[in-house]
């Protein structure tokens, strides 16, 4: 699949933003309830551990902040199809993964929609605004 063409086609299907950051990142705005859009990242990246590529979608919540109660965020993951929470560049982040050479559209459209929407969720649970 290329991953890129299908963002491109997606965004705008669902009224969102495109945005080709570089050939390993592509920025798509989605939107989210509320009249609201969250952004979400997808890299492509080669994992040395198993040798193979993989797509990484990732939308930011709000600053890592010893406030936020991490157990709870570590539990809501199990009700998740593909995200978990992680903390990266020091953001609470929501991320989901999948091996690039066998992801169909599917899963790309339930992975998007998943991390914006969750993402939005807990930023506004967590900080009361839309942020990101």
């Amino acid at each position: 699949m290329d991953l890129r063409a299908f963002m491109r086609r997606y965004a705008e299907e669902i009224g969102g933003e495109y945005n080709e950051y570089s050939p390993e990142f592509i920025i798509a705005i989605v939107p989210v309830s509320g009249g609201r859009a969250q952004t979400v990242l997808a890299e492509i990246r080669n994992n040395e551990l198993y040798n193979r590529k993989l797509v990484t979608f990732t939308s930011k919540v709000c600053p890592a902040q010893n406030e936020i109660d991490y157990r709870s965020l570590l539990a809501q993951t199990s009700f998740l199809n593909y995200s978990r929470f992680v903390i990266a560049e020091n953001y609470l982040q929501v991320q989901a993964v999948a091996p690039y050479d066998n992801i169909g559209e599917g899963a790309v459209k339930e992975m998007l929609q998943e991390v914006a929407n969750v993402a939005d969720q807990f930023e506004l649970k967590i900080t009361g605004a839309d942020v990101q």
